[in-house]
């Protein structure tokens, strides 16, 4: 590592070099944590997680399978060794559940009784947390990739919804509509990360 330094600070490297060797270094040093599990409701792989921003509580977990899962984190039988529950869960006998795969699941950034989530069935839905009903629905005509909502903001309840033919729209959650469309947003993500 210190030899990458060296380089850097003489001009040596690209600093894009340092940046990838050492996020490199901290993928390879991740471990799984030994002391906590996770309650298996997905039939099928887990695509996201979202864990609440106001207390780490509650986390958010979006199925290839359509469901959508909400477990406590909080470790009530103080035991060193536990299993995070699940709560509740969006399943397959549920009336809102996604079709297809769910790519993005987001806590609303300022409470936790919001979320969103997104899926190949080109739908984006906004949940109620406490009644676990989807309380609107944004359709597009082309499959969504992934959404996301600013964790900073206060003056917009803005959601930028990426879909497969490479826009991104801007979802108003105050007013229900979408509101613009931004085309050739890949180009321009494409350059960024290479």
């Amino acid at each position: 590592m210190l030899g990458f330094l060296s380089a850097r600070q003489t001009g040596l490297d690209d600093p894009l070099r340092l940046r990838r060797v050492e996020a490199t270094r901290r993928i390879l040093g991740l471990e799984l944590n030994k002391d906590r599990d996770v309650e298996r409701i997905h039939g099928n792989g887990v695509n996201t997680l979202d864990i609440e921003p106001v207390h780490g509580r509650y986390m958010l977990s979006g199925g290839s399978d359509g469901v959508i899962v909400l477990y406590d984190l909080e470790n009530s039988s103080r035991k060193p060794y536990y299993t995070c529950k699940a709560v509740c869960s969006v399943d397959r006998n549920h009336p809102d559940v996604h079709k297809y795969s769910v790519e993005t699941v987001q806590w609303y950034p300022h409470d936790t009784g919001m979320f969103t989530s997104s899926s190949f069935d080109k739908m984006l839905k906004v949940w109620d947390t406490n009644t676990l009903q989807a309380a609107d629905t944004f359709n597009f005509e082309e499959t969504v990739d992934s959404h996301h909502m600013s964790p900073v903001a206060t003056k917009h309840c803005l959601v930028a919804v990426g879909t497969r033919g490479h826009k991104v729209q801007l979802c108003d959650l105050k007013s229900g509509s979408c509101s613009h469309i931004l085309q050739g947003i890949f180009f321009i993500c494409n350059n960024y990360f290479e």
